[in-house]
């Protein structure tokens, strides 16, 4: 395998670090139901993982007026939140990869879940330590699949794009990187396995390959 010289690696949370996205979609799901709306998997994963667009789109489109829509969107924040604060799994090889990047390059999380979702995943978890900087949805005016939160990771590290690496999980992931010039890495899960990652440097099956490349 080909050792890559880069100085730099930025990360995704959801679903490269931890195994959140079940619960996600488990929140949206049961807020959508209280409207009537039945959000199916293949619908949670071609619009908010694939797309990077609000489930709450659906709600919209059916004519949920404004203050319905808000209510809503606060009632699947406290769901999500609720289910996070239950315990959240690392995946597998997280730890032991970090731990063997520390020393060999600098790392930063570049990620489009909300700050408050983020700290609460973070709460009781050993990952943040290895990482010199957080970007979150707050912290950027677009979201992925808009190259702005990897442009602004790029700003932080203080290096061009051929000196980072991202690591992915999703397609609109994938496309912020590339936008952004930046190699990107894809390790696919059960929700992103369709998805056209066609555009990225390499495909792995986990997180714990990356250390291959340094």
């Amino acid at each position: 395998m080909t050792r890559l010289n880069k100085k730099w690696i930025f990360l995704d949370n959801d679903g490269v670090l931890v195994d959140t996205e079940a619960l996600y979609f488990q929140a949206n799901r049961e807020t959508l139901a209280r409207v009537g709306i039945d959000l199916t998997r293949d619908l949670f994963e071609r619009i908010s993982i694939k797309q990077g667009r609000s489930t709450f789109t659906l709600a919209k489109d059916r004519g949920i007026d404004p203050e319905t829509l808000h209510n809503l969107h606060e009632a699947r924040n406290l769901r999500y939140s609720q289910l996070l604060k239950n315990g959240i799994r690392v995946m597998e090889g997280v730890y032991e990869t970090l731990d063997r990047l520390a020393g060999k390059c600098s790392m930063g999380v570049v990620t489009s879940c909300r700050k408050m979702h983020f700290d609460l995943i973070h709460k009781d978890l050993q990952i943040l330590d290895y990482f010199d900087f957080v970007i979150t949805s707050e912290d950027v005016n677009h979201t992925k699949p808009d190259p702005e939160p990897y442009l602004m990771a790029l700003e932080k590290s203080g290096c061009m794009p051929a000196d980072c690496l991202v690591v992915e999980d999703a397609e609109r992931g994938l496309n912020s990187a590339t936008a952004a010039g930046i190699d990107c890495i894809v390790i696919p899960n059960g929700f992103t396995m369709q998805q056209d990652f066609s555009s990225a440097y390499r495909i792995l099956d986990n997180i714990s390959v990356v250390i291959d490349f340094f």
